[in-house]
């Protein structure tokens, strides 16, 4: 638990659910899924997209500036949702802030297409290094917004937009800023990304109702299915009167790893951060949570069982956003984020459609946020309702 609060003063994404907080929660309220056959190389496969006029609308920003038309699409997503955010906390021109903004796979697009052309040619073109790193990403948002704070780049895979949160913390408590920037964006719908996930035969082939079974414990295969997305939140010190939420604890662990993307059966790196975000805090005071659950047999199942632990006879209301938007690596976190603020303004929780619920919370005041990346990084969030 923090001694002190942090404020979440706006947040702000682009997914297939769309890009403002309405249309998102109205996309939330249906049990439709926003996932779509996409061709990808040369198959088609389950992605989720972004709607075409938010599309249209990166491709404006695209064109806007002639630095902006090299960029990946991961950079100009960032760059949309940091305006956005900005503008929705009231931060000036004037204002200074750090940022901290990471990625799983950075410019994956532009790295397919200039190594490619390497192969094919022997040599590279002039900005395939400066527009494929992965601090580009962070360091394009900190030009677009003229800040004057830290800029920080990092991916630790699916977990990489909760570390942001960490990080952005860290500052504020440290005292040496009292406002960061901090989220997460990712392009993954590439021939590479895809193949990879394909490779660990953990990407969805299913065709029921619903492609991805995020959260479906009794599913017998991996469903997992990539989207695009982006999402930053503005963080303050302290609780503000135009606070959407109040960070109250934080939690992280890693797990000693068997294999590459191994998990133990029940989670320990879950269980050590949702207890260090819990602190002291009763755990019946924890009215729902928002899990990683990736739509994978043993991701969803140990995550489950990691919650069984910690939160003993009372689990509370689980839910998860991958089986309706799929999985937007390192993005994703943010995302989760958005959802527990949605559920926490809206007082109404999210259910995931394969799942019979026995009890329904009455009201919602706290949410934690879980994920995990690729090496155990686990990063678990509690978030408060403002008192308003």
């Amino acid at each position: 638990m923090l001694k002190e609060p942090i404020s979440i003063t706006a947040i702000s994404s682009i997914s297939s659910l769309g890009n403002s907080l309405e249309e998102i929660w109205n996309s939330y309220l249906n049990d439709n899924h926003y996932l779509s056959q996409v061709n990808i190389g040369k198959q088609s496969v389950w992605g989720s997209i972004l709607p075409n006029k938010v599309k249209s609308e990166i491709e404006n920003l695209r064109q806007s500036d002639t630095k902006y038309k090299d960029l990946d699409d991961s950079a100009l997503f960032a760059i949309y949702t940091a305006r956005n955010a900005v503008d929705a906390a009231g931060w000036s021109g004037n204002t200074d802030f750090g940022i901290n903004i990471g990625s799983s796979r950075g410019a994956t697009s532009l790295f397919e297409k200039y190594h490619e052309e390497f192969l094919r040619e022997g040599k590279s073109s002039t900005l395939s290094s400066p527009t494929t790193t992965l601090g580009n990403i962070s360091s394009w948002v900190a030009h677009d917004l003229k800040s004057k704070g830290p800029d920080i780049s990092h991916s630790i895979t699916c977990s990489t937009a909760l570390h942001a949160l960490l990080n952005g913390v860290a500052w504020i408590q440290s005292g040496m800023t009292d406002k960061f920037l901090i989220g997460g964006s990712e392009a993954p719908l590439t021939p590479f990304t895809i193949a990879q996930m394909q490779a660990l035969k953990i990407y969805s082939k299913s065709v029921d109702k619903y492609p991805c079974k995020a959260l479906d414990l009794k599913k017998k295969q991996n469903t997992m299915v990539l989207g695009e997305g982006s999402a930053m939140a503005c963080l303050e010190k302290g609780e503000k009167q135009n606070a959407v939420a109040l960070i109250e604890g934080i939690g992280y662990a890693t797990e000693p790893l068997e294999h590459n993307v191994s998990i133990s059966t029940d989670a320990r790196c879950f269980q050590q951060s949702m207890k260090m975000a819990l602190g002291d805090l009763n755990p019946d005071e924890v009215d729902a949570i928002v899990m990683h659950a990736p739509g994978t047999v043993k991701g969803d199942l140990s995550e489950f069982k990691a919650i069984e632990k910690v939160f003993c006879n009372k689990t509370p209301f689980l839910t998860t956003n991958k089986w309706k938007v799929g999985h937007t690596f390192g993005a994703s976190g943010m995302l989760s984020v958005e959802m527990a603020i949605l559920m926490l303004h809206h007082q109404q929780v999210i259910k995931v459609p394969s799942i019979a619920y026995n009890t329904i919370p009455k009201t919602i005041q706290r949410v934690l946020i879980n994920a995990v990346g690729f090496g155990g990084n686990a990063v678990s969030v509690l978030l408060r309702k403002p008192n308003l």
